[in-house]
């Protein structure tokens, strides 16, 4: 199947490792010109470098913390600068810490807030003047799929991530009439570093390994096993393709259906 998305060009925030990186390299794989994102120079660099490698086609590294109230103009600029424009805008960015309720403060609640919220929005903001002369722009947000089924001890992820998913829904509504599409992804358990530290975490609460506490999360997994980076990536690419073209406001749950409810 052709996702006709040969010469589009895809801003990939968070993009260095794990699910971004997989979707990064898989878009470039399809013909897009990608920008990634990472924290930390080399990591953008070697992200980079690492798809050109593998694909072909020169990436682009660019550095910023996305939780900065400052760095999505920078980025969605720079990006555009790098590509020549902005066709697929992909908003990411790392979780926040595991535990209880009452072991977070202000300060917790508000670094939460502007990683895996307030990055959203700012990227989105700064990305629509780009994305308004697209032919074919297209935004996803990567949530998780606790925003439909919370977790315990994920009291930071499951309240901050669900407010993403109503971003995301709420600009479907307001600016698809510009045929801009909105999407999230909620990603399930997949074999990344954030899933590995989870278990760890787990793991050091209950006073089990870790690899007993992923065996544990994975007989609740109905398919029997956790995702590799690789399948989520391919689902977010056919999201953002214009072979997506009327799937509009959506949250699609990539989680091999540990998600119980119906809807």
């Amino acid at each position: 199947m052709d996702l006709h998305l040969k010469d589009k060009r895809a801003f990939i925030a968070g993009s260095s490792r794990g699910l971004g990186f997989a979707t990064a390299l898989t878009l470039a794989r399809e013909g897009c010109r990608v920008a990634v994102n990472s924290r930390d120079e080399k990591k953008a660099s070697a992200a980079a470098e690492k798809i050109t490698k593998e694909t072909g086609a020169r990436a682009y590294g660019l550095v910023g913390d996305v939780s900065g109230a400052s760095t999505a103009n920078q980025l969605i600029q720079s990006a555009a600068d790098s590509l020549g424009g902005l066709d697929i805008l992909i908003t990411n960015a790392g979780g926040p810490p595991a535990g209880p309720f009452e072991s977070f403060d202000e300060t917790d609640w508000q670094r939460a807030i502007d990683t895996s919220f307030m990055s959203h929005a700012r990227l989105i903001r700064a990305a629509l003047p780009h994305l308004r002369k697209s032919s074919a722009p297209s935004v996803l947000a990567i949530a998780s799929f606790t925003v439909k089924e919370p977790l315990p001890n994920l009291i930071l992820s499951n309240s901050v991530r669900a407010a993403t998913v109503g971003l995301t829904k709420s600009l479907a509504l307001d600016l698809g009439r510009e045929k801009i599409r909105f999407n999230a992804i909620l990603p399930g358990w997949t074999l990344t570093e954030r899933v590995e530290e989870l278990m760890a975490f787990r793991a050091k609460n209950n006073q089990t390994s870790a690899e007993e506490e992923t065996a544990k999360q994975t007989a609740e997994i109905p398919l029997g096993r956790m995702a590799q980076p690789q399948e989520f990536a391919n689902a977010a690419a056919f999201l953002v393709s214009p072979a997506a073209s009327y799937i509009h406001g959506v949250a699609l749950a990539v989680d091999g259906g540990v998600v119980k409810a119906a809807l």
